[in-house]
């Protein structure tokens, strides 16, 4: 294995784990603190970053996955703004919409080259994997949308914003693994 597959394989694993632990940030709970689990979404996008950057760099010419990466990184850099900021509640919620879109918008640009490969085993990982984190930014972007309406009138009746956000968190998640899961098939020792 060369330096750039294992530079791919290490970036997909911590892009994983970040999003997992991003997730778990994400998830309401009675035994962790709301500080605790803002440092846990906080981290865990520090690593999202840190690993779709890695893996962006792992590719030696330029294509639509490395810019896709690339992009998510952005993405996932603009969250981290919106938790280490002291703003407004509503900058904050615009951060994370941002990011979460602009994430959205690396995933695709990923998944169209990983179409672009026709449908083998390892490329099932790449495109699942990539369609689900998608989703998921979606979902949160969604709930942050919806948020930032507010109460109301302007507010998406029937829409639980925690429960959207937690859940696109996981589903993200889901994705994620399942790309460092084809990763890890195409980069066997």
């Amino acid at each position: 294995m060369d330096n750039n597959q294992t530079k791919a394989l290490f970036g997909s694993w911590v892009q994983a784990i970040g999003t997992t632990i991003s997730a778990v940030g994400n998830t309401p709970s009675k035994v962790i603190s709301d500080e605790l689990l803002s440092d846990l979404d906080l981290w865990g996008n520090v690593l999202q970053a840190t690993g779709n950057g890695l893996v962006a760099d792992s590719e030696a010419s330029p294509s639509l996955d490395r810019l896709g990466n690339k992009v998510q990184s952005i993405g996932n850099l603009s969250n981290v703004i919106g938790s280490l900021v002291t703003a407004s509640e509503e900058a904050v919620i615009k951060l994370n919409i941002n990011g979460e879109l602009i994430q959205g918008v690396g995933g695709a640009l990923s998944l169209n080259d990983a179409l672009d490969e026709g449908l083998t085993m390892n490329t099932f990982y790449d495109i699942y994997g990539n369609l689900l984190q998608i989703i998921g930014n979606a979902m949160q972007a969604i709930a942050g949308v919806n948020e930032l309406r507010g109460a109301g009138e302007n507010e998406l009746p029937g829409i639980d914003n925690e429960l959207v956000n937690t859940i696109g968190s996981w589903v993200q998640a889901i994705g994620a693994i399942l790309t460092a899961l084809g990763v890890s098939r195409e980069t066997r020792f």
